[in-house]
C-alpha cells in the first residue's frame, strides 16, 4: 500500500503540473463554500433578528399576576382591613426587643426587623439613621390568615408609602417551579409592585433642597433585563444574583426617573437615593433601545425604579409575590407553555376542580386584547378566544419563520448550484491529468502497482483541491458575512461548526467528483497506456 505522506507529495506535485486548471477548479470551490457560508450566515442572521424582534415586542411573554382576594376576618379581632392598626405594648404578637426569648408568645419563629425603627429627616435635607431598636415579628404582612395587629410597614419605616397591595397568591418557590419543572422556558422572573416616593437628598443633589419624585417600584431579580430585550443600560449595571440573594439595598433607576432626579444624561451610578427612609445606592439607568418605545411620564417600564425582590420583602414583611414574568425560548409555544403553567400553578396551591385560580396566566396576545374595552366585553371577547395569541403572535412568529427558512432553503440551494459546479470543474482537471499521465499510470502498473493504489492516487488529489478551496471558501464566506453585516447593517451569524461543515462537504464533493477519474485511471491497460503518447 503506498504510504499517505508520499501519496500527499505526489498529489501536490501533479496539481502543480497544471497551475491554471489546478486553481480555476479550486477557484470554484472556493466560491461555491463562500457562497454557501455567507447564504446559511445571512439567513440565521435573518432568523435571529426575528426571534430577537419579536421578544423584544414581548411575542414570547407570559405574564403571571396573582389573585386579589383576602380570607375574611374573624369577628372581634385586632387589625381591620385597611391594615393600620395601631401599635399596643398589651397586643401579644408585638414584643419590644428587650424582651428575652422565653418571653415571646408562642405565635411563630420570630424574625428580627432590621432597621425597625424609622430614620430622621433634618431641616437641612440629610438622612439621620434610625436608632438601635427592633421588633419581633410573629408571621408576614400578606398572611391572609392572620392577625395583623402589628405595626404596619409604614408605621416601622415611617413613610405613608410603604404600604401592603393587593393581596398575593404567588412565590418565589412558584417561580423556582416554573424555571425548573416546565420545558420550554426560558426565563422566569419575581416581581413585588408597589408605588412609591424617591428621595434625592440635598447632599447627592447638589441643591438648597432635597427632591423627590413619585413612581412606580418593581422588585424584581437579575434575568429581568433578558426578559425586557427591547432595554439597554445607559450607565452603570442591573441587579445580580449577588444583590438578590443578600437583599442589597442597591437600586436601578429607569431613565425618566433618573432625569428627573438628577439631571438629563446625568450619570447617577454611587449616588444614594431615599426609599422608605432607607438609603439605597443607585447601580444603573435602563432606558429603552427601541425607537418607537422610548421613556415617557407614568410608563411602567422607564418611569419606575428597580430593587431586590428579597430586599422588598425584608423591608416590608412580606412572603409572596404580585407577578412572575416568564419568557418562552420559542413564541409559537406560548399557548402551550401557558397551558402547563396554569396545571403546575394549581397543582402547587391545592387547587380543586371545583374551586377557582388564585392566578391569571396571560399571554401579550390575552394582554392587549383587552385594552380599550368595558371590563364586560374584555372578558366576553377573552373567554371566547382562549387561544388569541394562536391567531397573531404565534401565528405571526411561525410565519415568519417559515418564510425565512424558504428563503434560506432557496439561498442555500443557489449556494449548492455553485459548489456543484465547482465539484464539475475538479473533476474536468482529474480527468485532464489522467489524460496527460496514460504513461504513468501504464507504467506503475506494468511495475506492479496495485490498481486500487492508483485510484486512492487520484482521489486523494481531488480531496486535497476541494478540501483546499473549501478552507479558502470558508475564510471568504466570514468576510463577506463581515461585510455585509457591516455594510448594509444586515444580520450575520456566522459559528465554527458552520465553516468546519462547509469545509467537510467540499472534501466529501471532492472525493465524489475524483471517483469517476480514479476509476478510469485504474482501469487502464497497461499496454496501451505504454503507447499512449
Amino acid at each position: 500500500m503506498l504510504p499517505v505522506r508520499h501519496a500527499i507529495e505526489l498529489s501536490f506535485k501533479a496539481l502543480r503540473r497544471n497551475r491554471l486548471q489546478t486553481f480555476l477548479a479550486m477557484l470554484g470551490v472556493t466560491v461555491g463554500v463562500g457562497a454557501l457560508v455567507t447564504s446559511i450566515a445571512l439567513g440565521r442572521g435573518a432568523q435571529d433578528a426575528i426571534n430577537d424582534q419579536l421578544r423584544a415586542a414581548g411575542a414570547n411573554v407570559i405574564m403571571i399576576t396573582a389573585g386579589n382576594y383576602q380570607v375574611q376576618r374573624p369577628e372581634g379581632t385586632l387589625g381591620p382591613p385597611g391594615h393600620e392598626a395601631t401599635l399596643r405594648r398589651a397586643d401579644p404578637n408585638v414584643m419590644p426587643a428587650s424582651y428575652r426569648l422565653n418571653e415571646r408568645p408562642a405565635l411563630r419563629p420570630a424574625v428580627w426587623y432590621r432597621d425597625a425603627t424609622p430614620a430622621v429627616w433634618s431641616d437641612s435635607g440629610d438622612l439621620f439613621p434610625p436608632a438601635a431598636a427592633g421588633m419581633w415579628k410573629a408571621h408576614y404582612e400578606d398572611d391572609p390568615n392572620a392577625v395583623h395587629d402589628h405595626p404596619t410597614a409604614k408605621e416601622r419605616l415611617g413613610d405613608s408609602m410603604a404600604g401592603l397591595g393587593a393581596a398575593a397568591t404567588l412565590t418565589r418557590e412558584d417561580a423556582e417551579a416554573i424555571r425548573t419543572q416546565v420545558p420550554g422556558i426560558q426565563f422566569a422572573t419575581s416581581g413585588v409592585h408597589e408605588n412609591a416616593r424617591i428621595l434625592l437628598p440635598a447632599t447627592s443633589s447638589g441643591s438648597e433642597k432635597p427632591k423627590q419624585w413619585f413612581t412606580r417600584l418593581h422588585g424584581t431579580e437579575s434575568e429581568l433585563p433578558q426578559i425586557r430585550r427591547g432595554w439597554t443600560l445607559t450607565h452603570g449595571k442591573f441587579l445580580s444574583k449577588r444583590h438578590v440573594e443578600q437583599a442589597a439595598r442597591v437600586m436601578v433607576l429607569g431613565k425618566w426617573v433618573a432625569d428627573r432626579l438628577f439631571g438629563e444624561n446625568v450619570d447617577p451610578t454611587g449616588k444614594q437615593v431615599v426609599l422608605w427612609n432607607q438609603p439605597f445606592e443607585v447601580i444603573g439607568v435602563v432606558s429603552s433601545r427601541i425607537w418607537a418605545v422610548q421613556p415617557a411620564a407614568g410608563d411602567d417600564q422607564f418611569d419606575a425604579v428597580y430593587v431586590p425582590v428579597s430586599t422588598v420583602h425584608e423591608l416590608l414583611n412580606l412572603s409572596k409575590l404580585n407577578s412572575i414574568t416568564v419568557t418562552t425560548e420559542s413564541a409559537g409555544e406560548t399557548t402551550r407553555i401557558a397551558g402547563e403553567l396554569v396545571k403546575l400553578l394549581r397543582e402547587r396551591h391545592g387547587i380543586t376542580d371545583q374551586m377557582p385560580d388564585d392566578f391569571t396566566v396571560k399571554t401579550q396576545a390575552q394582554q392587549l386584547l383587552g385594552k380599550g374595552l368595558p371590563p364586560d366585553l374584555a372578558r366576553v371577547v377573552a373567554g371566547n378566544m382562549q387561544s388569541v395569541d394562536t391567531l397573531t403572535i404565534e401565528q405571526l412568529s411561525q410565519s415568519l419563520s417559515r418564510a425565512n427558512w424558504t428563503m434560506l432553503a432557496l439561498l442555500a440551494g443557489v449556494a449548492t448550484v455553485s459548489l456543484l459546479v465547482g465539484g464539475i470543474g475538479v473533476m474536468n482537471v482529474l480527468l485532464l491529468s489522467v489524460t496527460q499521465r496514460t504513461g504513468e499510470v501504464g507504467l506503475r502498473i506494468a511495475l506492479g502497482a496495485r490498481r486500487s493504489d492508483v485510484a486512492t492516487q487520484f482521489i486523494l488529489e481531488a480531496v486535497l483541491l476541494s478540501t483546499i478551496g473549501g478552507v479558502l471558501g470558508g475564510l471568504l464566506g466570514l468576510l463577506a458575512s463581515s461585510g455585509l453585516e457591516k455594510i448594509f447593517q444586515w444580520s450575520a451569524t456566522v459559528s465554527p461548526s458552520l465553516v468546519v461543515l462547509a469545509v467537510a462537504v467540499a472534501g466529501v464533493l471532492g472525493a465524489v467528483s475524483g471517483a469517476y477519474p480514479a476509476n478510469r485511471a485504474a482501469g487502464l491497460d497497461p499496454i496501451q497506456a505504454l503507447r499512449h503518447e
